[in-house]
């Protein structure tokens, strides 16, 4: 798990806004309330190149203009309020790109998986050679 500073973070981050549809009414046409949250992380001092990496890879879907990252967010009436949710979004999708796999394990089959399926191909086989025509 990685441990950065999310001041530092938040510096580098670039937050524009723009109108949002939905609800609000007239209020809607007045006010930009929409947040787009832009990142450049390759030019990032907060990652290593490990990862950025890993952003790159686990992230790809908000990738733009090669190495811009970007998310953005109209769920509230509240620029603010938008501005926190992006925000809590990068930061969450940061965790998972950031957490390590899982080794996977090697399991064997159980005798009775084994006996279960020699079992069903028989049966398998049984109800195929019934279709054949008889030999005379």
């Amino acid at each position: 798990m990685l441990k950065f500073d999310k001041n530092l973070l938040e510096r580098e981050i670039d937050f524009q806004t723009s109108l949002s549809g939905g609800p609000g009414g007239q209020h809607v046409n007045k006010t930009e309330t929409k947040v787009i949250l832009k990142w450049n992380f390759e030019s990032s001092e907060v990652l290593s190149e490990v990862h950025k990496g890993r952003v790159r890879q686990h992230l790809q879907r908000f990738i733009v203009q090669d190495d811009y990252l970007q998310m953005s967010s109209a769920e509230t009436r509240s620029q603010h309020k938008n501005k926190k949710l992006v925000f809590e979004l990068l930061m969450s999708h940061l965790e998972k790109a950031f957490q390590p796999k899982k080794k996977r394990k090697k399991t064997k089959p159980s005798k009775m998986q084994k006996l279960k399926r020699l079992q069903s191909k028989k049966k398998q086989s049984e109800k195929k050679s019934l279709r054949k025509k008889p030999d005379y």
